[in-house]
């Protein structure tokens, strides 16, 4: 609250000024002129203060290679924008554009976030301890894949066809423990048995990993980004090579309208290679602002298996969380996907006129892709 509020008082403080301009007072120089628009909305009553902390803190302050200039421009994209999205997302954007400014210090700032890294334990005076610590990005994401493979039944992940998974999936969620308590009991058996560990006890049968995205000419270059799948922090091209060292790279084709090329199948169920590949293209679940990661979506057909005699290519298929997959067949919603462009159109009861909704990826390596 007090660092918005600084930026409140340079924008009346400004507003002030240029109402008194023939006075002799001498006017102090604002100490964030790129947020003096932020400022001023805030003062306005038209942004939170959450939502002016999440631009702020995001586009950082300039330096010799982002100018003043750069970044009052993007926080007017920002302010623009601001309306349409959640804090988490406003954040998420204004980091992305920072990003898109200062590709050179990717790997600094990657490494500033790794260094903020901690984790606290306190001894409470019931006999408890306290758990409290900050993830970077690379570690959340090798931590929430492992609890997203304790959980994700219990959380509504995807529906399993595998009878092991599926009766795995069934005790999880008859467990008579809360989910908090699965992810504690799973983070004490882990450090327990360490690398010793059956994964299929602890975990399922498939161990958790992470996947990282980058594209061809950013991997080429070594310049540019690369993201962590179900992440929206970018990381250096260093860390993909590092990860591309231990454990190999699937290279994945999509043509200039984001299309997967060559990963076609002709079967019932989409193949783990096809599912990779429309994981990268989608990045989570594509129906509406739902932000459900790759991790917890299942691959719909888009042509309807029985009815419509669907193909199992990976230009027909495309990911929904578990809710939006059994939204979309039982409510009768439909899809349409032309040169490369996916609408929803929802049923007459919920819009008579049946409008098409626009679907967007949520990759940020797609992205990336298709605007350079």
């Amino acid at each position: 609250m007090v660092r918005v509020g600084a930026l409140m008082a340079s924008a009346t403080d400004a507003q002030t000024q240029s109402q008194t301009s023939g006075s002799d007072s001498a006017a102090e120089p604002d100490p964030h002129p790129w947020l003096h628009d932020v400022g001023a909305a805030v003062a306005a009553g038209q942004l939170s203060l959450e939502a002016a902390e999440a631009i702020r803190s995001g586009l950082g302050i300039p330096d010799d290679t982002v100018s003043v200039e750069s970044l009052a421009h993007a926080a007017a994209t920002l302010l623009a924008e601001a309306t349409t999205l959640t804090v988490e997302k406003l954040a998420a954007r204004a980091r992305d554009l920072r990003v898109g400014l200062d590709l050179d210090r990717v790997a600094e700032r990657e490494q500033f976030l790794r260094s903020k890294r901690y984790l606290h334990l306190f001894a409470q005076p019931d006999g408890m301890t306290r758990l409290s610590g900050l993830l970077d990005p690379e570690s959340a994401a090798i931590v929430t894949a492992t609890f997203d493979a304790v959980t994700s039944p219990r959380r509504g992940g995807p529906r399993f066809v595998d009878p092991t998974l599926a009766d795995r999936a069934e005790q999880v969620v008859a467990d008579d423990r809360t989910t908090e308590q699965l992810v504690l009991d799973a983070f004490v058996e882990l450090i327990r048995i360490g690398t010793a560990a059956d994964t299929k006890v602890v975990l399922g049968a498939k161990r958790p990993g992470i996947k990282l995205l980058v594209t061809d000419r950013d991997l080429r270059q070594r310049r540019g980004v690369g993201f962590i799948e179900g992440h929206t922090e970018p990381v250096s091209i260093a860390t993909i090579e590092r990860h591309a060292c231990t454990t190999g790279v699937i290279p994945i084709k999509f043509d200039t309208e984001g299309e997967i090329l060559n990963l076609g199948r002709e079967h019932r169920l989409f193949g783990s290679r096809q599912g990779i590949g429309i994981a990268a293209r989608d990045g989570g679940c594509q129906l509406g602002d739902c932000d459900r990661p790759p991790s917890w979506c299942e691959i719909h057909h888009i042509d309807h298996w029985t009815r419509d005699h669907g193909s199992t290519n990976t230009d027909r298929g495309i990911l929904l969380c578990r809710h939006h997959h059994m939204l979309v067949h039982n409510n009768g919603w439909e899809i349409t996907r032309t040169n490369g462009i996916t609408h929803f159109i929802p049923p007459p009861d919920i819009d008579p006129e049946q409008r098409p909704i626009r679907a967007r990826s949520k990759s940020p390596a797609l992205t990336r892709l298709l605007g350079t």
